[in-house]
C-alpha cells in the first residue's frame, strides 16, 4: 500500500506495528494506556449522567472500556478496532480502519478515544465523525499524546543524524499542541470544550530501554516520510551517548517525557449552558480565578 503525498502516517505500517505488539511474547508496555484509562474513567465518574450506549474507539486491548464499565455510568460499550485480534471474550466488537467510524449518526451517548487519534492523517475528520455519531448532549472523552512527548528522544536523534550524516529525516512523530486540540473540538462543532494536560516523566537505564518500550507500544516509526535506510548500530550508540549526556539524573538513569492531553466536548443540545453575551458578566475574571490584579 502506497501512501499519498499528503499522508503523515503510513497507515499500513501503523497497523503492522500495532498487531506486532499485540502478538509479541515480550511483556507489554501499556503503562500509558493504563494511566489514560484510569484518568478517563475518573472524569466520567464525576459526570452526573448515565450513558446507555458508548463506544471505545481504537483502544488497543480494551483497558479503557473496562475502566469505563467499572464506573457504573454506562450500559453497553462497543469496542471499535482495526482487527479481530484485539477483541476479548464477551466484547461487543466492530472492525474498522483507524480513520473510519462505523457508527450511524446520533447512535451513541458516549465516545471515548484512548491514545489513538495521534496516528490519524485526517484528525479533524475523525473529530467530525465522532461528533456526528453522538446523540444530542452526548459526551466525547479522549486522551491524545501532547507536543512535549518524547522531546528528549527527538532532540538526540536529530543531533545524532546531523552529526553523522549532515542531514536529518523524521524519526519521532509530531504530536499536537493543546491549543490545536481545543481548536479541533470547536471546529468539529462540540459544545463546552475542555482541554488540559498532564505530563509524566519516565526514567530508563538508557535510550535502548526507552526504544524497547516504544516498540512494545506499537510506536516504531510509522511516518510516511521516514528514511528507508537502517541507521545502524553506531548511530544508536552515539544517540544513547548524547541522551545520557543531556538528560540523565545523578544516578545515571535517563528521563523521557510523556505528555497526555485530556479533552472533552458535548454534542450540542438546547439544555446546555450558553456563553454569556460580551459585557454581561457580573464577576471579574480575576475574582473568579481568585487571583490578584495590579494596577
Amino acid at each position: 500500500m502506497e501512501c499519498s503525498l499528503e499522508a503523515i502516517f503510513d497507515q499500513a505500517l501503523v497497523e503492522t506495528n500495532r498487531l506486532r505488539t499485540l502478538r509479541s511474547e515480550a511483556p507489554p508496555a501499556d503503562f500509558l494506556l493504563k494511566i489514560a484509562a484510569e484518568e478517563l474513567s475518573e472524569r466520567l465518574a464525576v459526570v452526573e449522567r448515565q450513558f446507555e450506549a458508548a463506544a471505545e474507539i481504537h483502544g488497543y486491548t480494551g483497558l479503557a472500556a473496562q475502566a469505563l464499565l467499572a464506573t457504573g455510568k454506562i450500559g453497553k460499550v462497543t469496542r471499535i478496532e482495526t482487527h479481530a485480534a484485539f477483541a476479548a471474550p464477551g466484547d461487543h466488537f466492530t472492525i474498522a480502519p483507524l480513520e473510519q467510524l462505523p457508527l450511524e449518526p446520533a447512535s451513541i451517548n458516549l465516545a471515548v478515544s484512548p491514545l489513538s487519534l495521534h496516528l490519524t492523517n485526517d484528525t479533524p475528520g475523525m473529530f467530525v465523525q465522532i461528533r456526528r455519531a453522538l446523540k444530542p448532549d452526548g459526551l466525547f472523552l479522549a486522551a491524545v499524546p501532547g507536543a512535549d512527548t518524547l522531546q528528549e528522544l527527538r532532540d538526540v536523534l536529530l543531533q545524532t543524524e546531523v552529526e553523522m550524516t549532515g542531514g536529518a529525516s523524521p524519526r519521532v512523530i509530531p504530536f499536537a499542541d493543546i491549543r490545536d486540540i481545543g481548536a479541533l473540538l470547536q471546529r468539529a462543532g462540540f459544545a463546552l470544550p475542555v482541554t488540559d494536560k498532564e505530563t509524566y516523566t519516565v526514567r530508563y537505564d538508557s535510550l535502548f530501554e526507552l526504544m524497547r518500550d516504544l516498540r512494545a507500544m506499537g510506536m516504531a516509526n510509522p511516518l510516511a516520510a521516514r528514511s528507508r535506510k537502517p541507521p545502524g548500530r553506531a548511530f544508536f550508540l552515539r544517540a544513547a551517548e548524547l541522551y545520557a549526556q543531556r538528560y540523565s539524573d545523578p544516578d545515571g538513569r535517563v528521563r523521557a517525557t510523556f505528555s497526555i492531553i485530556y479533552l472533552s466536548g458535548w454534542a450540542p443540545h438546547e439544555s446546555q449552558q450558553k456563553p454569556l453575551k460580551p459585557g454581561s458578566a457580573k464577576t471579574r475574571l480575576a475574582d473568579a480565578l481568585k487571583s490578584k490584579t495590579f494596577d
